[in-house]
């Protein structure tokens, strides 16, 4: 297969369950005016599709979401000609109804990481590219309509506020982010959707919720309930809910073959042409 006429137009970002079996797989090393991608690239084919892959925080885990080289793999995948990125991501729920294994389909997020480089201008010229809309619809509604094909618990739009990490909220700002409209919170959509948008590449994110964050607690009556000293329905005990690796990693592993199934069920319905206006996000938006 010939790589260097940059006809890869799918671009996965990812980690476990998101690596797909391809074929005649190649790994390719991209140099980038930005520094190193968090990995080598995986290039094959699905179908008829050829997709690239790229490991989000590096072989082994190795890279914390406020330490990933974004610019770099975002720029690496247009170097490869990709047209549309889709970016698996687990991530903690803030409301009942983004309960644990529950997939998302995000269409907005709210930034509160700091300290990330955010955009490919940084100076000569300023590019004030628009976010009213960061997802691409085309792509969320593949995902949506063949995630309810397969049987998902799967929710179509979402709200992720993306924080800095690597550390997890405290109960004040768990309940906080849920009040603002919060769905899911996470690390990583941030800036990874915004740098797509500057190089005119579709951009969607599936989330997998693997555990309530800190806003929730459980009452033997009544659920899960917010936290506070007494359960707000009947007024009895509560249990507070903690965020713990263990319980992220369990239900991320009990998700890996739906989000797997997921994937390779939407690639084959990818058109080439694109239906989207993603393509024309940054016209207008340089001064």
């Amino acid at each position: 297969m010939n790589f260097n006429n940059k006809d890869i137009e799918i671009g996965i970002i990812g980690g476990s369950g998101a690596d797909i079996d391809l074929q005649d797989v190649k790994d390719v090393k991209i140099y980038t005016p930005y520094g190193a991608p968090s990995d080598l690239i995986k290039i094959g084919k699905f179908g008829n599709k050829k997709v690239a892959f790229l490991e989000r925080h590096g072989p082994k885990h190795i890279l914390p979401p406020h330490s990933i080289n974004y610019r770099a793999n975002i720029w690496a995948m247009k170097e490869l000609g990709v047209k549309r990125i889709f970016s698996p991501c687990a991530v903690g729920g803030l409301t009942p109804k983004t309960d644990k294994g529950v997939f998302v389909v995000v269409d907005q997020y709210i930034d509160r990481t700091y300290g990330r480089k955010q955009t490919f201008y940084d100076g000569g010229e300023v590019c004030h590219i628009s976010q009213a809309d960061p997802f691409c619809p085309e792509i969320n509604d593949l995902f949506y309509k063949t995630g309810v094909d397969i049987g998902l618990n799967i929710i179509k739009g979402g709200t992720y506020i993306c924080v800095n990490g690597p550390r997890f909220s405290t109960r004040a700002e768990s309940r906080m982010f849920a009040q603002w409209g919060g769905d899911i919170i996470g690390m990583t959509v941030f800036p990874e959707v915004v740098l797509a948008a500057e190089m005119n590449m579709c951009y969607s994110s599936i989330a997998t919720v693997t555990d309530l964050d800190c806003w929730a607690s459980e009452c033997p009556n009544c659920g899960i309930v917010m936290y506070g000293d007494k359960c707000s329905k009947c007024e009895g005990p509560i249990k507070p809910m903690v965020v713990s690796i263990e319980e992220v990693i369990e239900t991320m592993n009990q998700n890996t073959d739906n989000l797997r199934k997921l994937i390779e069920n939407v690639i084959p319905k990818i058109p080439s042409e694109l239906g989207c206006q993603c393509s024309h996000r940054k016209d207008g938006a340089i001064f």
